[in-house]
């Protein structure tokens, strides 16, 4: 069975190989960025872009990818020692001073929250000893999502030339950010009080947009206003990247409020769903019910329809047992593929009593 990791960079990879297929509608939104992408966080499937692959500055959005590989890499309770370095950091701070000790989980609200530059230079000297050794942390997480538009030098978005992004790179790293309960509730705090410091998330969509629950945003000279967005309603979640945008709070408002509305997500599985059933061969019953193993959903615009088909990997004979892999359900939109999920056998089956029978008479002396 695959891992939350490989389902999330199977469904990301799948939506980028459908988005010929599925474009989509840019006329019936607009926004004031260089570069932004509207993306459904489950499946992948773009619902708005513009510009998407340029690559570009993308200022203290950076610190998206900062925080999910501290997170995977160190320990919450990890007792930090800021460094003269750290603490003289240039542009936007949580206001570390040089010897002070904090923990990883204190600066992570501080990177999220105030935006501190501080606390990336800080977290980065943790987790890998100096920036330069966090920025191949942060290049390889890249890879590994994906990411084949981007390239990180320093852990907190200052400009330099080796230090860029796209948009649809971004939204694929916020959909992985998403995923990580621990980035989620540090991300969607609107202030806090800890390690002695109260915080205030500079975010103002959390009080501006319904169910939004983060992610960053970025200022730079060059770059100009970047920010990344999610919001969750009725189970959807969608991604929003703006890059060189004046009105970018209100861009994200349209945004999201355009996706949930013109591509609500159809739930077409959730793990343990009975989707089916597939016949058994010498059973106490004739047929077993066939649940799925993982969750799969699809926003679908109006006029579009999901359809789902079984596919089993062969005939199942008897004694059958609840769990065994039985095949995948294949979802598709307009006769194209947009996804599967594994198929596993929702009960036990045992022997028909004639089948037992011989069984039996097998086992004895002849």
């Amino acid at each position: 069975m695959r891992t939350p990791f490989q389902r999330l960079t199977a469904c990301l990879m799948a939506a980028l190989a459908l988005f010929s297929i599925f474009p989509c509608q840019s006329l019936a939104v607009s926004t004031s960025a260089s570069s932004a992408i509207l993306m459904d966080v489950d499946s992948g499937r773009v619902l708005y872009e513009q510009n998407a692959d340029a690559k570009m500055l993308i200022a203290s959005t950076t610190k998206i990818l900062t925080a999910l590989v501290a997170i995977e890499e160190g320990d919450l309770s990890d007792t930090v020692k800021v460094s003269r370095e750290a603490a003289w950091t240039e542009g936007s701070s949580m206001y570390l001073k040089e010897g002070e000790e904090l923990t990883l989980e204190t600066l992570l609200y501080g990177l999220l929250l105030c935006s501190g530059n501080d606390a990336a230079v800080a977290i980065a000297e943790h987790i890998a000893g100096s920036e330069a050794g966090f920025a191949k942390l942060m290049n390889k997480k890249a890879e590994e999502l994906g990411m084949t538009g981007s390239s990180f030098a320093n852990p907190n978005g200052l400009d330099d030339e080796k230090h860029y992004s796209t948009a649809r790179d971004m939204a694929v790293l916020a959909c992985a950010a998403v995923n990580n309960e621990t980035l989620v509730r540090i991300a969607s705090t609107k202030s806090v009080t800890i390690g002695g410091r109260t915080m205030s998330n500079h975010n103002k969509l959390l009080n501006l947009v319904e169910g939004c629950i983060g992610l960053k945003t970025g200022y730079t000279q060059a770059a100009g206003r970047t920010l990344v967005s999610c919001a969750e309603r009725n189970g959807q979640r969608l991604v929003a990247v703006t890059l060189q945008d004046g009105n970018d709070w209100a861009d994200h408002e349209n945004l999201l409020e355009y996706g949930f509305a013109t591509y609500p997500a159809n739930h077409a599985a959730v793990p343990g769903q009975i989707l089916g059933t597939a016949p058994v061969l010498g059973g106490a019953a004739d047929t077993v019910p066939l649940a799925a193993a993982e969750g799969f959903s699809w926003p679908l615009a109006e006029g579009e329809t999901l359809e789902t088909e079984l596919e089993l990997t062969g005939p199942l004979a008897a004694p059958v047992t609840a769990g065994t892999a039985a095949g995948e359900a294949v979802f598709t939109v307009n006769g194209q593929e947009v996804g599967r999920v594994s198929l596993v056998c929702g009960a036990d089956v045992p022997p028909g009593v004639e089948s037992a029978m011989s069984l039996l008479r097998r086992g004895l002396p002849q």
